[in-house]
């Protein structure tokens, strides 16, 4: 990395050095690199790169050199404070990361912004959304022990079957927050045996606005977590300008996780690859700093780690 840098130095920076560094290393690595440079130069790494980077560059090198945590709990601050609608990020996260991610992600919120993400969450939304996002953010989500309770199973599909009329919105929140996944896929595949129509379509039907959109994306998140991830990278890729901030997040966020299984529901899905549909879309768009290298001809390189390199044979 020293060579790829030079503290001393910007205008030499070799951006497709570092990225190449970067995106072929875990995140665990990276972490080791940073503390290396510092030792090896007296230097931070992540100010460096700071110094002499900027724009979409910037963005993804601080994202891909910070901590799992630290890279969550900023996004869900962003979410929660911006004066857009907060359930798409925020839930994403609350209902995609591990319990004890999750809870390390929440302790870095407090941290880094004195404040409990639960306070924020109460004070920007409101209603169900907000019941729905709350009970994500407690991770008291039960864990699949092997063995499906169908007494269970049924008895949730008779509660939301009756949860239709008013005033029953808890019973959709507990539900689709404290059952474990394996159990709501038969949950929902026995309620549309009994009712002749998807879960889906009752939510559509009974909900409205913030309420109805955080339903139906925890119910994609439930039926297929990859293909819920390909869906959002998809659209991101479809707006008249990429969405550069959702597709950093998914792909830095799942490149250690699931990114191989969202790469073939993507493909599945949209008939081509994510990486090419990144290649086609991204070369148009990403802009580098003045003071860094050209593009390099291996755009994009920020989900290339060595766990999807083969996405360029995909």
């Amino acid at each position: 990395m020293t060579t790829a840098i030079s503290p001393l130095a910007p205008l030499g920076v070799d951006c497709s050095a570092i990225m190449g560094v970067l995106t072929n290393r875990t995140r665990e690595q990276r972490q080791l690199i940073c503390r290396a440079f510092q030792e090896r130069t007296q230097q931070d790494l992540l100010k460096s790169l700071q110094a002499a980077l900027s724009g979409n560059l910037e963005r993804i090198v601080i994202a891909l050199l910070q901590s799992a945590a630290q890279f969550d709990a900023q996004e869900l601050r962003t979410a929660l404070k911006n004066s857009g609608p907060a359930e798409d990020v925020a839930l994403e996260i609350l209902a995609t990361r591990s319990a004890p991610h999750l809870q390390e992600c929440l302790t870095v919120y407090k941290q880094n912004f004195q404040v409990e993400a639960e306070e924020d969450i109460k004070s920007e939304t409101s209603d169900i959304l907000q019941e729905l996002l709350l009970a994500l953010a407690k991770g008291v989500r039960d864990r699949y022990s092997g063995i499906i309770d169908y007494n269970l199973v049924e008895q949730d599909v008779q509660a939301l079957k009756q949860a239709e009329a008013p005033s029953t919105e808890g019973t959709w929140v507990l539900i689709f927050t404290q059952r474990n996944l394996e159990h709501l896929i038969r949950v929902f595949d026995q309620y549309q045996r009994c009712t002749g129509h998807e879960l889906e379509k009752t939510v559509q039907n009974r909900f409205h606005g913030d309420a109805q959109a955080a339903l139906l994306s925890l119910a994609s998140v439930i039926k297929n977590t990859p293909l819920y991830f390909a869906d959002k990278l998809h659209q991101a890729l479809q707006d008249i300008k990429p969405n550069y901030q959702v597709l950093m997040r998914i792909l830095i966020s799942r490149s250690e996780t699931d990114l191989l299984s969202i790469r073939a529901e993507f493909k599945k899905k949209f008939g081509k690859s994510l990486y090419s549909s990144l290649q086609v879309r991204l070369s148009y768009f990403l802009t580098w700093s003045p003071r860094a290298s050209p593009l390099p001809s291996t755009l994009p390189s920020l989900h290339t780690t060595k766990h999807v390199h083969a996405l360029e044979n995909s």
